[in-house]
């Protein structure tokens, strides 16, 4: 028996993972949570969100992002609030955000 797989079609996931500078996670998330998610809550085509805090390595961050498309995707980070965003979170970050794509192929 083959399995179809649930998924959205034209999904598109985004891993981001944040090295914040020694002891500033929680600036990172503090800044995220003021910049950010406002918008992510406001926008529907984020399917699904997940901002985490990495158990192995106390420095670094790392977000699970489902997007409705790779255009809504790339919209997002088109946003105004995002490049201010960034601008405020470099202050706070190792390096800048490691950002990797993938096609689901299942979700749950």
């Amino acid at each position: 028996m083959t399995e179809t797989p649930h998924v959205h079609e034209g999904a598109h996931a985004l891993f981001v993972t944040h090295r914040a500078k020694p002891g500033r996670r929680d600036d990172v998330l503090a800044t995220w949570s003021r910049h950010l998610r406002p918008l992510i809550e406001a926008n529907p085509d984020h399917l699904a969100y997940a901002y985490c805090f990495d158990d192995a390595d106390a420095d670094v961050v790392r977000v699970f992002q489902l997007y409705r498309s790779a255009a809504a995707a790339d919209a997002f980070l088109q946003l105004p609030g995002y490049a201010e965003y960034l601008a405020e979170v470099m202050e706070h970050v190792a390096e800048p955000p490691r950002l990797d794509t993938a096609a689901p192929q299942w979700m749950k």
